[in-house]
């Protein structure tokens, strides 16, 4: 399963963000290091189901919206100077290693300062909060590396030393693939003797790790409160921002288990349904207001940016009878999964259990009707019937 996790300083929605996306119960309140130990939940990424071209729908959407599970992380705030471990930061980013990309929450409102105490709302500039995960991320690598650089040293003197495979051993601790290893290694330039490596070496290549394993999208949260020219200057930073009000998404969640409203994640509206006070109306129709503004409430956005933009993904749907679209007990599209793009029928069998994968003989896509070759590349929606030895 993919995994997400929500980083930040304190205070800037990140519990909220966790609670509404997850409907968990965490901690949330209005002072910093709220959350201590990260919290891990289950998520969905939203998409289209492929039941739409069937007569009926698969009982595994909503009304033709399908939602695809994802881990989200909740991690503790991070504070300036995480990596030399203030505010329990070396505990915190070893938190962020096995996630595939991060969301970074920032107070749009400039109402928390950099340490995620509560200030006047406006009086501190979220455009501060740009690029402070990343180079957190990045100097807690490059830390990493320096710390364990003695080691490589050690091993250059073995006459059969390899510095791309000494490289890869350190860096795979921190949640790096070899493939990623490899792909970096070509890319950045170092001295091939390690005694001749530099702090600025050693943090270029942390970057560089950094910017393939953990890429970043931000969230300017509480839109709801934040100054309009916050809004403007954090998108015109140049990176990816979705504004989002974690509270106003987690109002109508709530508001739909009580029955007050219909109300499916991702949707530009909810209709309300239920007998509510004038306040709870009031509150209602200000979430309305800002939905008719931004598209939304920007949480399932973010989800979805990560998923399908930030990271490549595609959904499909493997089946095993390729005329109705089911499983063997008949249920119509049950299962739903994400791959990287470029993934191939053999990828969907491994992704499935690794005996089908062992096993892979052919695959059907289950709309044509035809069987297509091994190397195929899969796209978005695909409806696939792998035929395996394996039962």
């Amino acid at each position: 399963m993919l995994s997400l996790a929500l980083a930040g300083k304190p205070n800037a929605g990140k519990s909220t963000f966790y609670t509404a996306a997850t409907l968990a119960d965490v901690d949330v309140a209005n002072y910093p290091f709220t959350t201590i130990d990260a919290n891990r939940g289950v998520t969905h990424a939203r998409t289209e189901c492929p039941c739409l071209e069937l007569d009926e729908r698969c009982g595994n959407c909503e009304d033709g919206v399908r939602y695809v599970p994802v881990e989200l992380v909740d991690v503790a705030g991070l504070v300036p100077g995480a990596h030399e471990g203030r505010g329990l930061g070396n505990q915190f980013l070893d938190q962020l290693t096995n996630a595939d990309a991060i969301i970074n929450i920032v107070d749009a409102s400039g109402g928390t300062n950099e340490e995620g105490e509560p200030v006047e709302v406006g009086t501190y500039d979220p455009v501060e909060e740009v690029d402070f995960i990343e180079a957190e991320l990045e100097q807690w690598l490059a830390g990493i590396v320096h710390d364990n650089w003695e080691t490589v040293v050690r091993k250059s003197r073995s006459p059969d030393f390899d510095l791309d495979d000494a490289l890869t051993d350190l860096l795979t601790g921190v949640g790096a693939s070899e493939h990623d290893i490899a792909a970096v290694l070509r890319d950045v330039e170092y001295p091939p003797n390690p005694r001749e490596w530099s702090d600025d070496d050693r943090l270029r290549l942390a970057t560089a790790i950094r910017q393939r394993t953990k890429p970043i999208i931000l969230v300017a949260n509480k839109m709801d409160i934040a100054p309009t020219e916050n809004l403007e200057r954090l998108a015109e930073t140049g990176k990816p921002v979705i504004p989002a009000t974690a509270d106003g998404e987690l109002a109508l969640r709530r508001a739909t288990e009580a029955g007050l409203v219909t109300y499916h994640p991702g949707n530009e509206d909810f209709d309300l349904v239920g007998d509510v006070s004038s306040s709870q109306r009031n509150g209602l129709e200000q979430i309305r207001e800002l939905m008719t503004t931004y598209g939304g409430t920007g949480m399932q956005e973010a989800i979805n940016t990560a998923v399908y933009d930030l990271l490549d993904h595609i959904t499909v749907y493997p089946v095993q009878n390729e005329s109705k679209w089911t499983d063997g007990t008949g249920n119509v599209l049950p299962d739903a999964f994400l791959l990287p793009e470029g993934s191939t029928p053999r990828d969907l069998a491994y992704a499935v259990h690794s005996d089908i994968g062992d096993g892979y003989l052919h695959a059907v896509d289950a709309k044509s009707k035809r069987r297509i070759a091994e190397d195929h590349e899969l796209s978005e929606g695909d409806v696939i019937k792998i035929v395996s030895t394996a039962k």
